[in-house]
């Protein structure tokens, strides 16, 4: 069964997008030299399975720790949000850059 989710996605295609970003996370974790564990300790959190469901598609970056999380795995900031936006909301992501040469 597929459930609408703004006329534009369906919950299936939402859960790909997150896994798809958690393996882009994980990539880039692991690109970094980080364990789940460190990164989760750089970050603040307070328990590194936080990480796991992350990278596993259960969940998303906090807002407020974006550039932390950049700095952590070696990623420009910007380049970092766009790439979380290009999987957490696609809609608006092509709405702001489908047109220009920004796009992660």
């Amino acid at each position: 069964m597929m459930i609408a989710i703004g006329n534009e996605q369906n919950i299936s295609d939402t859960q790909e997008l997150r896994i798809a970003a958690g393996l882009w996370l994980k990539e880039k974790r692991e690109a970094a030299g980080l364990s789940q564990r460190e990164l989760a300790h750089i970050l603040g959190f307070e328990y590194y399975t936080f990480i796991s469901q992350l990278e596993n598609g259960r969940g998303r970056v906090p807002t407020n720790k974006y550039r932390d999380y950049a700095s952590a795995i070696g990623v420009d900031p910007k380049t970092f949000v766009k790439k979380l936006l290009s999987f957490y909301d696609p809609v608006s992501y092509e709405v702001l850059f489908a047109d220009s040469n920004e796009a992660a």
